[in-house]
């Protein structure tokens, strides 16, 4: 692990650790209170609520729920379907809780896939994702193209028997960057997404068409460069036949000449890689 890179900029890292280990033990716990008959607005409600009630007063986006096919977006084609519905959860049917909160200044985004009752399906597509999180890691090291490591992770998908559903988010990102953000007592949002976020996001895409660089992370031109040091919000999300699963967790991106420095996950103790590694001592 990279431990000196860690030290040297542990003071931030810690921050942004802490609101990543909060979002996810938020979606441990509204996971643990979903019921059929549950909708996915009340499932968006209880994140916001869990999290209010903890401090979070600002985010990047608000939370969201997705229950059933459009775990997979099926049919998604405007971005206002992205946004939590009437939809209610069924046993057996999988669900994804997907939110970004700002604590102490400090942003996380996070996708937690789960299913209501046995799914054998969205098991294999969980374990599946494993492959994705090393692949992401390998290459980012290897300072391949952001563009060309999104290709590689598209050419995987295809050969376990998936569909990339990331690719029907706005501008088909996988990732994007994610940075501090000015406290303030109260935050407007614009359509689901905090202002000051979307100030630093716009900032971000403004110095980087300079430089030659994007904050997002996508299947187009504006992101063939190698990956830029800063803190990643990663995403892969595959699909089959009307199920969907996904991570989503923080990429660390330094510009150290170590291979194990220059890039790591900033967290393995989260609910996605501990049932993989409880996947491989069971087998």
């Amino acid at each position: 692990m990279a431990s000196a890179v860690k030290d040297e900029r542990a003071p931030e890292l810690r921050g942004f650790a802490e609101v990543q280990r909060l979002a996810y033990a938020c979606a441990e716990a509204v996971a643990g209170r979903l019921v059929p008959g549950v909708t996915e607005r009340e499932a968006a409600r209880m994140q916001r609520d869990w999290l209010r009630e903890r401090g979070v007063r600002d985010w990047f986006h608000l939370p969201f729920a997705w229950f059933g096919d459009r775990t997979a977006f099926a049919g998604f084609k405007v971005p206002l379907q992205f946004f939590p519905t009437d939809r209610r959860l069924e046993p057996g049917m999988a669900f994804i809780l997907d939110m970004a909160p700002v604590y102490k200044g400090f942003t996380a985004d996070i996708g937690y896939s789960g299913c209501l009752g046995p799914n054998p399906l969205h098991d294999k597509l969980l374990a599946d994702l494993e492959a994705h999180r090393e692949l992401i890691l390998r290459e980012v090291r290897e300072r391949r193209p952001l563009r060309e490591i999104y290709e590689d992770v598209d050419r995987l998908m295809v050969e376990q028997g998936y569909a990339n559903r990331h690719r029907a988010y706005p501008f088909g990102v996988i990732a994007h960057k994610i940075d501090r953000v000015p406290e303030r007592r109260w935050s407007p949002h614009v359509f689901g997404f905090g202002a000051q976020s979307l100030k630093g996001l716009l900032s971000d895409a403004l110095h980087g068409h300079r430089e030659g660089w994007s904050p997002l992370w996508s299947p187009y031109r504006f992101s063939d460069h190698p990956p830029r040091p800063g803190l990643w919000a990663v995403e892969p999300h595959l699909g089959f036949r009307g199920t969907g699963a996904k991570f989503e967790e923080i990429l660390v991106v330094t510009d150290s000449k170590d291979p194990e420095q220059s890039a790591f996950w900033l967290d393995d103790d989260l609910p996605h890689v501990r049932r993989w590694a409880e996947e491989r001592v069971a087998a």
